[in-house]
């Protein structure tokens, strides 16, 4: 038999399931004491150890635990936790009996699909015998143990940065779904080292605390979760860490292009200045690149998708290149009329042409000791690729009728989101060219490549945003985890416009991942072809709920506010849509 409490386990729930389980091999008094936890002994006159006793008969008779129905959605619930010298079992108050752990008796009263131990050397031998617990106790729950080779447990920097390995690896390779986080076992500096990276957004996870039971009352239950979104909580930003910079000042050679005198350009604070997340070992390897190609003048193709943050890559370079910070020229070449190309980029002199009335002074000339950004580079014509081969050849201009070259000192980084080869192959791009400016090729990743990085991107894109609020909006671990798991198939620029129209059209302070208003440009696709599979938990409810707020949303979105006008859109009253936007504005 079992026992199933919704919600919190509350006092009068666990005597009623106590009762219809008593049994007479079992005196109640026992069982109380085989359901006392880790720490110290409880105080009889709480009503703490009528949970935790209908637990321990549960377990006694073989049935399955006790746990909370939850509606919390459809995705995977993964538990992360360190494992401590208090799991699986701890010594109890009489004789020789064993008490739950934190671990087991957390995972009694709530709900995972899977559970990730992070195991250190001097915790081997719990972390296998939780292994062994979980999956006696509870077989249907994946256990995945992890190895960090912490030689000292209290390492701030070596917890760090083990535990984002490992979280991009499990991120990356099925994804987490809704992630959970246990700051009962381990050290205080572990503990610090979890709850730092899921109030940055680095992991999006609800963080879980396991109350010692001398503290659980009717009031504080067993286990309570941390809301790091409350106003009284302070507010973490996720900057680069200089460890995962250490690469790329390693890759530099600041000798070769500034004095001694001269300090050399910090990579770290120009990312930060530039306001660049780049943490994930695909980004970390474009800039190592772009750092060792930046104090030489040779020039450099970036190419990526759109929105991925190619100038931006281009400033990175131009900062570390020891060139003049002011002197760096951005051109949109498919923004240049095909006739005014080589005017725009060479010069032209007055009278070359119908209409020059006046000398023109070309980009080349403005970006001379600096550097010139050719964005999109792709759309140059033909010829006017020729004219720039021959600049990048002997460092020469040639203004449109001019009688004489001028020499410039010009390092050009180029970008496109366009496939070149192809557009070789299609007769559309010149292929010297492309060997030319392909000195230096840096390839950038779409976002959807690099999901570690989407939470940081989102609350430093959303700290500017409250820089012209007057009241500032926080995003939800849920709302941090549907921006993490989305495609985004404009990158950093899709990302940024979604953000902002959500924090237009709620009015909510903190963000929840129904407020968000995801966009996805393309073939219009069957709506019922990503409904979700019906399962144990599932809320229908809650997800035709979720449903409705976001089609309110973007009927006002559409209407621009005008609530008749979006009532007739979604075929209700203009009285219902009033109703909703209330409630809107009253949360």
């Amino acid at each position: 038999m079992s026992g199933v409490l919704s919600g919190r386990p509350c006092f009068a729930s666990a005597v009623t399931a106590t009762a219809m389980m008593r049994s007479p091999s079992w005196p109640l008094l026992e069982l109380e004491d085989r359901g006392a936890s880790w720490h110290d002994p409880p105080d009889r006159s709480r009503g703490w150890f009528s949970i935790i006793a209908v637990i321990a008969i549960g377990w006694a008779h073989g049935a399955a635990p006790v746990r909370v129905i939850s509606d919390q959605g459809t995705c995977m619930r993964t538990l992360l936790t360190f494992t401590g010298f208090h799991d699986p079992f701890t010594m109890g108050l009489v004789g020789d009996d064993e008490q739950p752990g934190p671990i087991l008796s957390l995972i009694a009263v709530r709900p995972f699909d899977r559970v990730v131990l992070f195991s250190t050397p001097r915790a081997e031998a719990n972390s296998r015998s939780t292994l062994d617990a979980i999956r006696q106790r509870h077989p249907s729950i994946e256990v995945d143990v992890r190895e960090l080779a912490l030689e000292d447990p209290t390492d701030y920097a070596a917890i760090l940065k083990q535990l984002r390995e490992h979280y991009r690896e499990l991120n990356e390779g099925s994804a987490c779904g809704e992630c959970f986080i246990a700051v009962a076992s381990g050290t205080p500096q572990m503990h610090a080292c979890w709850l730092m990276l899921a109030a940055s957004g680095e992991i999006p996870a609800h963080i879980l605390n396991v109350r010692p039971p001398r503290f659980v009352t009717r009031e504080r239950s067993l286990v309570d979760e941390v809301d790091l979104s409350l106003p009284w909580m302070p507010e973490i930003r996720s900057g680069i860490d200089s460890a995962t910079m250490r690469g790329v000042a390693g890759a530099m050679r600041p000798d070769e292009f500034m004095s001694a005198s001269v300090p050399a350009p910090d990579p770290e604070a120009i990312l930060q200045d530039l306001g660049m997340v780049a943490d994930h070992p695909s980004m970390r390897k474009a800039l190592e690149e772009a750092a060792a190609l930046a104090p030489s003048s040779a020039p450099v193709i970036i190419q990526g998708e759109t929105g991925t943050g190619k100038e931006l890559l281009a400033k990175f370079i131009h900062r570390l290149s020891g060139r003049p910070r002011e002197c760096f020229v951005p051109v949109n070449c498919s923004a240049i009329p095909k006739d005014l190309v080589e005017s725009s980029l060479f010069g032209h002199k007055k009278g070359a042409f119908t209409g020059a009335t006046r000398d023109q002074v070309g980009k080349f000339v403005l970006a001379d000791g600096g550097t010139l950004f050719l964005d999109e580079i792709g759309e140059l014509p033909v010829a006017a690729q020729a004219k720039l081969l021959r600049v990048l050849d002997d460092g020469k201009v040639e203004p449109v009728g001019a009688e004489a070259p001028q020499e410039v000192d010009v390092r050009v980084v180029a970008a496109t989101n366009r496939d070149l080869p192809e557009g070789i192959h299609a007769g559309e791009f010149r292929e010297d060219l492309y060997y030319r400016l392909a000195v230096g090729d840096i390839q950038l990743p779409p976002l959807r490549k690099r999901p570690s990085d989407i939470p940081k991107i989102a609350l430093l894109l959303l700290d500017r945003l409250n820089s012209n609020l007057r009241r500032r909006r926080r995003l939800a671990p849920d709302a941090l985890r549907r921006l993490q798991t989305h495609s985004w198939p404009g990158n950093v620029r899709d990302l940024q416009n979604t953000l902002e129209r959500s924090v237009m059209m709620s009015s909510a302070d903190v963000l929840q991942a129904d407020d968000l208003i995801i966009r996805d440009i393309g073939v219009e696709a069957d709506p019922l072809s990503s409904l979700p599979e019906p399962h144990e938990g599932f809320s229908l409810e809650s997800f035709l709920g979720t449903v409705r707020k976001q089609l309110l949303l973007r009927a006002l979105e559409i209407t621009g506010g005008n609530r008749t006008k979006a009532g007739l859109l979604l075929g209700i009253s203009a009285q219902a849509v009033s109703k909703f936007a209330g409630h809107q504005e009253g949360s």
